[in-house]
């Protein structure tokens, strides 16, 4: 008879893996089950051949002293993956024949080059900047948002700063009204560099990203914060974490997909029907539940109508997420690389769209010694895909790829014979790998209706189940997934009379 287990997380992403190390660490039986061969999720890594790619997610934050990945990992105590600083973060080449735009990390290196490429700006950059620090300061002290019950009120309140309450009158603005504000509501050629920016974090243009979440997105490359490159792949963050949770006792249950959620008629808890390895189906019980799937998918995962408020259904059942992906693998001789090719670089287009690349750096483990692996990555709708017959997707994937592969060329001013692989991966091919509806990536979009206070939250309407992940608050990238999962298990925790406490 399979043992009552405290909790099981479902999905060994980043959000997953995080929430079930620490609840592991605090001394419960935990469960991870993972639907994929590998864990990791969107940060997770794939092999062709002699090279590795990452998946989603290319670069990391929150690794400095401080960071919420830091922080983690010294409450976890486990070394931080090994990583460089990527200094400029990203080099932005808005295609209009100006220099492209270095994100520097020295923060005065930062002032002189927005300067001189965004002339009379600067009162937007303060802004964002003052409206940052209040931010770090309330997520520093992990607030609960939003809040549903008079603990998560406590929390909150007890993190509020008078520069917070300050901020309020700003959490229904967007960004491109911090633009007006400050003067610079005309100035197209920042909007456009924001709008590359803000797709990258928000998946929203500065018209809908919310102005309390962009002031601070727009601030990640710069110092005390900063952007990293993982040594190895992306991997190597799940890997760690699999390392605690191993280590605390926990388990993870690969190829193991879950199926169906039940409320235990009989006693608290949950019964959760497991698709296995060899068509098997097995049901595991736990007393408590943290999903960090997309939310989308808890409908379907709880089809009986009596468990679910019929509100919370009709909610969850109406989020649409904004984006999908087209994403270019390749490959190639590191010598037909440009000299001082960034690590990251996005570079502005119309078709197939804004391409965001990532060139691994020599010695890093994803390619052999002399080559380079290519990751180019274009938003896209996730409509449209998973209704072609297999003649026309693989006649419109082929298309999208060539397309690519000729802006790249472009871009880096390379030969067409230069590659030494392609591939490319679109919304079809996620919604099959990572079981993600319609291969959407991100969660909802950061606009200012989603995003903190008005967003969907970890704690759901159904005892003994939450949420965590990239449509929780505070949003995306494996640092805000994380968070997440560290507010989700700390609010589960706290019902159980306990309380987790990370060093500031």
């Amino acid at each position: 008879m399979e043992s009552v287990q405290d909790v099981i997380v479902i999905g060994g992403g980043i959000a997953g893996l995080t929430a079930a190390a620490l609840l592991a660490h605090e001394g419960l039986s935990v469960t991870l089950l993972e639907a994929h061969h590998q864990l990791g999720g969107c940060a997770g890594t794939f092999r062709r051949g002699p090279y590795t790619f990452d998946v989603g997610a290319t670069q990391v934050a929150g690794l400095e002293p401080g960071g919420s990945h830091a922080r983690l990992f010294q409450h976890l105590n486990i070394s931080p993956p090994d990583a460089a600083r990527l200094d400029p973060g990203c080099v932005v080449d808005l295609n209009d024949g100006s220099p492209p735009v270095h994100l520097w990390h020295d923060p005065e290196r930062w002032r002189q080059e927005r300067n001189q490429q965004f002339p009379g700006s600067e009162r937007f950059w303060q802004l964002c900047s003052w409206i940052h620090r209040q931010n770090w300061k309330f997520a520093s002290a992990d607030p609960v948002l939003p809040v549903r019950t008079g603990w998560d009120l406590g929390r909150t309140l007890s993190a509020l700063t008078p520069g917070n309450l300050a901020c309020a009158p700003l959490s229904l603005l967007t960004v491109a009204d911090l633009m007006t504000l400050s003067g610079c509501g005309g100035n197209e050629r920042l909007r456009r560099f924001l709008d590359l920016q803000l797709r990258l974090y928000s998946q929203q243009p500065s018209e809908r990203t919310a102005a309390l979440y962009g002031a601070t997105v727009l601030q990640m490359c710069q110092a005390p914060l900063g952007l990293w490159h993982l040594q190895g792949s992306m991997q190597s963050l799940s890997d760690h974490l699999a390392f605690a949770l191993a280590r605390d006792g926990g388990r993870v249950l690969l190829r193991h997909r879950a199926l169906k959620l039940e409320r235990d008629s009989d006693q608290p808890g949950w019964s959760v029907t497991v698709d296995a390895p060899a068509k098997t189906q097995q049901r595991l019980k736990a007393s408590e539940i943290i999903c960090s799937l997309p939310p989308q998918c808890l409908p379907g995962l709880i089809p009986d109508r009596r468990q679910m408020p019929d509100e919370y259904r009709n909610h969850l059942e109406t989020l649409k997420a904004p984006s999908g992906a087209l994403v270019f693998y390749g490959a190639l001789a590191r010598h037909h690389l440009p000299d001082e090719c960034p690590g990251h670089l996005q570079r502005d287009g119309n078709s197939p769209g804004s391409l965001f690349l990532s060139v691994s750096h020599d010695g890093d483990g994803r390619a052999p010694e002399g080559q380079a692996t290519v990751i180019a990555s274009v938003f896209t709708s996730p409509e449209g895909w998973h209704d072609l017959d297999e003649t026309d997707y693989q006649q419109r994937k082929q298309e999208l790829q060539d397309s690519i592969r000729r802006e790249l060329n472009t871009a880096l001013n390379l030969p067409d014979d230069a590659w030494l692989h392609q591939e490319l991966a679109t919304p079809r091919g996620f919604a099959y790998w990572t079981g993600r509806p319609k291969g959407v990536v991100g969660g909802l979009g950061q606009s200012p209706a989603r995003f903190g206070p008005f967003g969907l939250a970890s704690r759901t309407p159904i005892p003994q189940l939450w949420l965590c992940g990239d449509s929780i608050h505070p949003g995306e990238g494996t640092a805000g997934v994380s968070l997440s999962a560290l507010m989700a298990c700390r609010q589960l925790m706290a019902a159980r009379g306990r309380s987790i406490s990370l060093a500031a």
